[in-house]
């Protein structure tokens, strides 16, 4: 018996509203469902608020997170995996099914580095792979109190990797915020979209996805 998901609904765009000569400047993303019901199951702090949008069409999955947080913790040291890992981020997990064999993972920091790779279950992860760059597009911008994080994905490529079925993809919707505590360490918090119910943070667990149902 498979399980419910959460469901967002991924809104049709119009490819002539595109504005700028740019994929990711749109007049329409007011149009885009405003995905906000966010969780920390793990953490009893409040935590701050976070918009996810996203948009398709025949070519593109867009998506745009707006993050109201003016405080970033970014390791620029390299651009190594750990400097990323350790730098508030957004994330996107794609999956073919409940078995997660594989899923792919897409991890973005405020400098628009991604982390991106293959995982199978029990954190199995190959980081030798990577999404196809000319698939993939990424932009990032701080303000004052709030930063964006925004794409696109081919759609080419997730038919590529059997992820759209039914005009449905199975999706995780995280961030990671790091916060410097009393020794000046920095201490994440976990934030999903769907409450994976586990005891310690995990979203590298079927019960993390959720729907994203692409509607016309």
């Amino acid at each position: 018996m498979s399980t419910i998901l959460k469901e967002y609904q991924v809104k049709f765009t119009d490819q002539n509203a595109k504005i700028n000569a740019s994929d990711l400047d749109f007049q329409c993303w007011e149009k885009a469902n405003c995905l906000t019901d966010f969780c920390s199951p793990w953490n009893t702090d409040p935590f701050s608020k976070i918009e996810f949008r996203a948009l398709w069409d025949f070519d593109n999955l867009y998506f745009n997170f707006k993050v109201f947080d003016g405080d970033i913790h970014i390791d620029q040291k390299d651009d190594s995996i750990d400097c990323i890992g350790n730098s508030d981020r957004v994330e996107l997990f794609f999956r073919k099914n409940e078995a997660m064999s594989p899923y792919y993972c897409l991890e973005m920091d405020t400098a628009a580095r991604i982390m991106d790779f293959e995982a199978f279950p029990n954190h199995n992860f190959d980081f030798k792979w990577n999404w196809p760059r000319i698939d993939l597009k990424l932009e990032a911008s701080k303000e004052n109190g709030f930063f964006t994080v925004q794409g696109k994905i081919s759609m080419a490529s997730l038919k590529a990797l059997d992820l759209i079925h039914n005009n449905t993809i199975e999706t995780g919707v995280f961030r990671a915020k790091f916060s410097k505590k009393a020794d000046s360490q920095y201490e994440a918090t976990w934030i999903s979209w769907v409450d994976p119910k586990t005891e310690t943070p995990n979203f590298h667990i079927a019960s993390s996805f959720g729907r994203f149902v692409l509607v016309e």
